[in-house]
């Protein structure tokens, strides 16, 4: 299942607290890219926070690996789930 994990900072999170942790979460995420979990990553244009094109059984699964992450561990971060499913219009034109 694809699933695109939308970052939020929590409110209470400071620069210097991203700052800690940030090689290590970037070794996190390389791992997790290598073996398939996160399929793409992004930054977004329009503000700070991040994109992630994940692949997953579930939304459950998906979210229980993003808690390895350690800006999640560490309550800075957290992730808005969004399930996708394939685009079905497309058979309207062969009907």
């Amino acid at each position: 299942m694809k699933i695109i994990a939308l970052e939020k900072e929590l409110p209470h999170a400071k620069t210097t607290d991203f700052t800690k942790y940030a090689k290590e979460e970037a070794r996190k995420a390389w791992e997790f890219q290598q073996d398939g979990f996160i399929r793409e990553i992004y930054f977004r244009a329009d503000e700070n926070s991040a994109v992630l094109i994940l692949e997953a059984n579930s939304v459950d699964q998906a979210n229980q690996k993003l808690q390895q992450l350690p800006l999640v561990k560490n309550k800075l971060i957290e992730f808005e789930l969004i399930p996708l499913k394939a685009y079905p219009g497309f058979a309207r034109l062969f009907q």
